[in-house]
């Protein structure tokens, strides 16, 4: 953004904080119609969101009043949703709560990444941002209030997320690895050394309708063409990329050729 502004000759302002009197100055000095923000980590002081004739928009990768919050992608997939979108709206004091004024949905489909997710919102979230300052700009922008009731909240991510945790479900556990890519990632130690888990899938279960070869976190199967590793309910997960800590990232099938597992190791489960 600051190249394309530059190469137009545009101004640029990048204060350490908004607080900066000198920031404040300039900013309500100049005669803006509109602020528009897009993945902005802080909450913008009031003056700020009054500086501008029409105020101030956000750009959101939620269809609000879902995934208010820092991670939004990342814990919708998480949370195993089958659609997200983008959200336009006027901002307000409190996070992402303001006004809607324009959105648009985007199926997750069942093993897509957060970053390939992330990537199709941006283009999704640009176009509607055209279209809406269009809109305002015309004076036919009707905005919709948010059902606070139904708001549920995105936390920034922490390495903490992603721990695995073998009892959960397989499909818990696939979307934990898509939904953590690319950072902080699922992770799990066996023996003693940790392993970035980049890639999974849920398992189909046997005829039996169960794997029934240990306790969660066993590995069930360890075959080039099947990594596979037991979770609750009796399903599992199968493993098709991972790394162990500080080398590269490999196949399963590229894993298994120098490493030798067997069926009976066991991954550690948070206690």
């Amino acid at each position: 953004m600051k190249e394309l502004a530059e190469a137009a000759g545009l101004p640029v302002l990048q204060p350490e904080r908004l607080a900066d009197p000198a920031f404040r100055a300039r900013l309500t000095a100049c005669d803006h119609d509109l602020a528009v923000v897009a993945a902005y980590g802080r909450l913008l002081p009031e003056w700020l969101l009054g500086a501008c004739r029409h105020g101030a928009i956000n750009v959101h990768a939620s269809l609000l009043p879902k995934w208010r919050g820092a991670a939004p992608v990342h814990r919708a997939i998480l949370a195993g949703e089958t659609e997200t979108g983008v959200t336009i709206i006027r901002l307000v004091k409190e996070m992402d709560a303001g006004p809607m004024l324009a959105s648009r949905a985007r199926p997750i489909e069942p093993s897509e990444t957060s970053d390939a997710v992330e990537a199709d919102l941006a283009k999704i979230g640009a176009g509607l941002l055209v279209e809406t300052a269009d809109r305002i700009a015309a004076g036919t922008a009707v905005p919709e209030e948010q059902d606070h009731a139904r708001a549920t909240f995105a936390p920034r991510l922490t390495k903490e997320d992603g721990i695995l945790d073998w009892r959960r479900s397989a499909q818990a556990i696939h979307n934990q690895v898509r939904g953590l890519h690319p950072w902080p990632h699922a992770s799990a130690v066996l023996d003693g050394r940790r392993y970035l888990i980049h890639r999974t899938a849920v398992a189909a279960p046997p005829s039996d309708g169960s794997f029934a070869a240990g306790p969660p976190g066993t590995v069930v199967d360890a075959r080039p063409d099947s990594l596979l590793v037991a979770a609750g309910g009796g399903h599992a997960v199968a493993i098709r990329e991972l790394q162990p800590e500080g080398r590269s990232r490999l196949s399963a099938r590229a894993f298994l050729a120098g490493h030798r597992w067997r069926p009976g190791a066991r991954f550690d489960v948070p206690v």
